[in-house]
């Protein structure tokens, strides 16, 4: 096994600046330089896109900014010592030990062992002491290959002692309290084992023995379930969803980002000791959801309501994907009048029995009526996923059913929304109540979607359905008052609605005021013609758009990112506006305006040229549906072009720097912008 790290690999004792990003694009140069990586700026992306998730300093005056890459051809560490100080977001100050963890997305389980085990030394004293007082890179090596060599302590076992250890005598073992923990971050090298190992000597201090499962990348060697069920208390250190956590039902849980149990892991180790003891503590429920709808002590309301509505917005998107496409297929095959037989031709004809218009027609009928149960499904799957987001899988059946009752009340999608957090407050209100032992299996199968599904859309059914309806019927007469005045503001307000949310309820709201009209169209009145190709065309260009900036300039985009643009020309040219979603969540506050301009432009252009669309759905794949084409392809050309161009500007010249917390990057940040900065934000 080659060594992970090489004099050629170190810095000691340069100014390297005060950005952190420059820090990581230099030590990626190094890794390059020494061939153990194809391409310098995919590493960075990679390294940069890791690091916006969440600061990788840590108290001590250390930063691991660490990453898996293609771009990585080995396993490989790089060290700095920058003089002065760089700040990757310790709690303490900046950082004068750098360490950069570059592993291949396929590397193995020895190597992964070794980068985990570098990340868990780096808390012990006296080897950081020793790092920073070594002469020579030679030094820093023969340091780093030492503690590689030394035989790992197991994490369910006291770690060696850290920073700020006290004195205190440690109670007998038989009088303990036995705490569990799972540590787990989204790389899983180095954050999961050193918050492992803080955590465990923390519990140490406390007088408590901690027992904990790294779900990292080198390892995952499951607690035994008798330790669980002998724990008072359970702490989750985790960035990621926690593997089979049902293992923990009943337990009271302590849970925040992983880089607390870091940062502060004698106070979460304080918050689980007293949770132990106080009945109203929030508990991991049956069905493995924690009792609770945040997953972070520190997360705000707006945050946790942004990531309920995402979670059903993420598990929407597939029906609209499957059943968009599909659509287009019929009208294709069967032409746009396939909409009004398509349920009659499937059900009265086969392939022994074609109708008039031979296979094509039943062809079309057929991928039809399949698309448009998928997309029939778009409201109860966001209202479902919703109450997922908020009470796991008790608040699924009561969502579902809410979303449901929300199209039969002609609620649409603002029903959708609404109904899907009143199930999933409900749902999870109920999954709180003491009940006794043998109801508790009872609870999330039978009692939470019975009694659930009974207040939430009885509530939709008596009080909220008909208002939201009437809203969502004011909203369209409203809309269609202002086609009188002025086409162009009109097809401006459209593109607009159509890129401020990316398939959210002010999209969805444009595009049923355009569905609903589209039967009132005729050869004399060609505007709902027109409104429903305004709709269309502009909610074609912010997933068109971001697929090209990621071409026009690669490296301010990560490589995931460069990956769902290749994904993004397929989606916008078949009208799935939430191909542009993976882009919006990581960084919002730029996406999303530059998608506004250039959707407002491509609705402007097709109301004023008098484009037309007789079909609901298909994007340039009901070519034959569209009236003035060659205006319609020029008006999308447009939009893409300019909001392409806009958002490599935003991210060129108007910059933020990343924050601790943050689940989607810099999707919920509340930093500061930065204009001028020379590196790009992910």
């Amino acid at each position: 096994m080659s060594s992970l790290i090489t004099p050629g690999l170190v810095i000691l004792d340069e100014d390297l600046g005060t950005d952190r990003a420059a820090v990581i694009r230099r030590l990626a140069e190094l890794v390059t330089a020494s061939g153990r990586a194809s391409d310098t700026e995919a590493l960075f992306a990679d390294a940069w896109a890791r690091e916006s998730k969440t600061d990788t300093g840590i108290p001590g005056g250390i930063a691991i900014p660490h990453c898996r890459s293609t771009a990585v051809l080995e396993p490989t560490l790089a060290m700095a010592r920058p003089a002065p100080a760089v700040d990757f977001g310790a709690s303490d100050g900046p950082a004068d030990i750098i360490f950069f963890i570059a592993a291949p997305d396929g590397a193995d389980q020895a190597h992964l062992v070794l980068l985990s085990k570098l990340a868990r030394s780096l808390i012990k004293p006296e080897f950081v002491t020793a790092l920073r007082e070594a002469p020579s890179a030679e030094a820093i090596v023969e340091l780093v290959d030492g503690a590689l060599a030394d035989e790992p302590a197991p994490a369910a076992a006291p770690a060696a002692p850290v920073a700020a250890a006290t004195d205190a005598p440690v109670p007998d073992a038989a009088a303990r309290p036995i705490l569990v923990a799972v540590t787990a971050c989204p790389t899983g090298i180095a954050h999961t084992y050193m918050a492992a190992d803080s955590l465990v000597a923390a519990a140490k201090r406390a007088g408590a023995e901690l027992h904990v499962e790294t779900q990292g990348s080198s390892s995952v060697t499951p607690l035994d379930p008798a330790v669980i069920a002998s724990a008072v208390a359970v702490v989750f250190a985790v960035d990621v969803d926690v593997r089979d956590k049902g293992r923990f039902a009943g337990k009271p849980v302590v849970q925040s980002p992983v880089k607390r149990g870091i940062d502060e892991p004698d106070k979460m180790i304080a918050e689980a000791l007293a949770a132990a003891n106080d009945p109203q503590a929030r508990r991991v429920s049956g069905d493995g959801a924690a009792a609770s709808t945040g997953t972070a002590t520190d997360e705000h309301v707006g945050q946790k309501i942004k990531r309920w509505l995402l979670t059903g917005v993420s598990y929407m998107i597939p029906f609209v994907a499957g059943g968009g496409l599909l659509i287009a297929l019929g009208f294709l095959l069967g032409g746009y009048q396939i909409s009004d037989h398509a349920k009659d031709i499937i059900l009265q004809n086969s392939l022994f029995n074609l109708p008039d218009g031979g296979l094509g027609t039943y062809l079309g009928a057929v991928a039809f009526a399949i698309g448009a149960a998928s997309m029939g499904f778009l409201v109860p799957a966001l209202a479902g996923y919703i109450a997922y987001a908020i009470a796991d899988r008790p608040g699924i059946a009561v969502g579902f059913t809410a979303g449901a009752v929300a199209l039969l009340m002609n609620a649409g999608f603002l029903g959708g929304l609404v109904g899907g957090l009143l199930a999933g407050f409900i749902a999870w209100a109920l999954g709180r109540l003491q009940v006794p032992r043998w109801l508790r299996g009872l609870m999330p199968v039978v009692i939470i979607p019975l009694v659930g599904s009974i207040f939430a859309s009885g509530l939709m059914v008596i009080v909220l359905g008909g208002p939201i309806a009437l809203l969502m019927t004011g909203l369209s007469d409203w809309l269609s008052s202002l086609t009188g005045a002025s086409a162009i503001i009109l097809g401006l307000l459209l593109g607009i609605m159509m890129a401020a949310d990316l398939g959210g309820p002010i999209n969805k709201v444009a595009y049923a005021f355009a569905v609903a009209g589209l039967s009132a169209g005729s050869i004399t009145n060609q505007a709902p013609w027109q409104i429903m190709a305004a709709v269309m065309a502009a909610g074609m260009v912010p997933p068109l758009a971001l697929a090209f900036a990621t071409v026009l300039d690669k490296k301010l985009f990560s490589l995931a990112e460069r990956e769902n643009g290749k994904a993004a020309w397929l989606l916008g040219a078949a009208f799935i506006s939430e191909g542009a979603i993976p882009f919006a969540a990581v960084d919002p506050l730029r996406v999303i305006p530059a998608g506004i301009v250039g959707s407002a432009l491509t609705g402007a252009i097709v109301m004023g040229t008098g484009v037309t669309s007789q079909a609901p759905h298909g994007g340039i794949f009901v070519f034959f549906a569209i009236g003035n084409l060659t205006m319609f392809i020029v008006a999308i050309l447009a939009g893409t072009i300019v909001s392409g161009l806009l958002v490599v500007a935003l991210k060129r010249w108007v910059r933020r720097r990343p924050v601790e917390g943050s689940a989607v990057g810099d999707a919920a940040q509340s930093s500061t912008a930065r204009v001028g900065s020379p590196v790009a934000a992910r």
